[in-house]
């Protein structure tokens, strides 16, 4: 099982699978960011509404989120806000400045107790709830409820954006599967990415482009043996991609110039968060070649 830290000092909450936003009051006025600094208003503006009681000058940090019928968190119905507005919500997890008091260097602890004396009547806006269990107990939990992962967090931690000092640990907890290789991009090292599928009775379909998960050698070591197999045919029954592709990289006919096509018979296990509805792996990366693997590689969701 993988480790987070844990110890009295640590506290946990769950990843949640959404957009990260900063909301800030002003002169009476909300304005809700994005991480980048896009301006939020417009595509989220019952969440701004929600956020109208905060008092003036403060801001807090927090994520957008949708959630299903269930109540998880679902980044699908994100990406389709305007259609399903009642299930989007914003979960408040800091406090940064209240009534204009810049509370960034005190502990996480006391802008924590701050943060709930907040008026935060709107159904649309929750505090993210805080675990004071241990990380065993806590990684189970999210396992069970096929959650996206796990935030610990030091009960004095300083908010400090953008460093990595230690002090807040993020575990994501995906899924993992074997996929067949039917092609690659050359790039540094010799790879850029691996091209995965899966069979469907004899059809071989892709699922996605993997590009994380290599190190340098790695990269080596698999070009070469891809090399080995190379073919001027594109193994795969659904491409090219036509119209827009929500996760990765599209492979439509002309990204699909740089690919080199391999005949399918390597296996690769792959890490990833989730299916997405259009059968794509959302946040895949490379774990190993199962070369003790046969090349014939069923689905699991939905096929036999």
């Amino acid at each position: 099982m993988p480790k987070v830290p844990e110890g009295a000092q640590w506290t946990y909450e769950i990843k949640l699978d959404g957009y990260r936003a900063i909301a800030v009051k002003s002169n009476g006025v909300v304005t809700l960011y994005s991480r980048n600094g896009k301006n939020f208003n417009r595509r989220f503006p019952s969440i701004v509404e929600g956020l109208s009681l905060l008092p003036d000058q403060t801001v807090v940090d927090g994520e957008v989120v949708a959630l299903d019928d269930s109540g998880r968190p679902d980044f699908n119905g994100l990406q389709n806000s305007q259609a399903d507005a009642q299930r989007i919500h914003y979960f408040v997890f800091d406090l940064l400045i209240s009534k204009g008091r810049d509370l960034t260097k005190l502990p996480l602890r006391m802008r924590r107790e701050m943060m709930g004396r907040l008026n935060l009547r709107s159904s649309r806006i929750r505090i993210s709830e805080q675990f004071d269990i241990s990380a065993d107990d806590m990684l189970s939990a999210v396992r069970q409820q096929q959650l996206e992962g796990v935030i610990a967090k030091r009960k004095d931690s300083f908010y400090e954006a953008g460093c990595r000092t230690g002090s807040w640990s993020k575990l994501r907890i995906n899924q993992t599967h074997e996929f067949v290789i039917g092609g690659y991009i050359p790039g540094p090292h010799g790879l850029d990415s691996i091209i995965v599928g899966y069979y469907r009775d004899k059809d071989l379909w892709y699922v996605a482009r993997v590009r994380n998960g290599f190190v340098p050698a790695t990269r080596r070591r698999v070009c070469e043996i891809l090399k080995l197999i190379a073919t001027s045919k594109c193994p795969f029954v659904n491409l090219p991609e036509t119209g827009r592709a929500r996760w990765g990289d599209i492979l439509d006919a002309k990204k699909m110039v740089e690919c080199v096509w391999v005949w399918p018979e390597l296996v690769a296990q792959i890490e990833f968060l989730e299916w997405s509805p259009g059968d794509r792996l959302r946040h895949s990366r490379f774990k190993g070649l199962r070369e003790d693997k046969a090349k014939h590689v069923f689905k699991e969701h939905g096929e036999s």
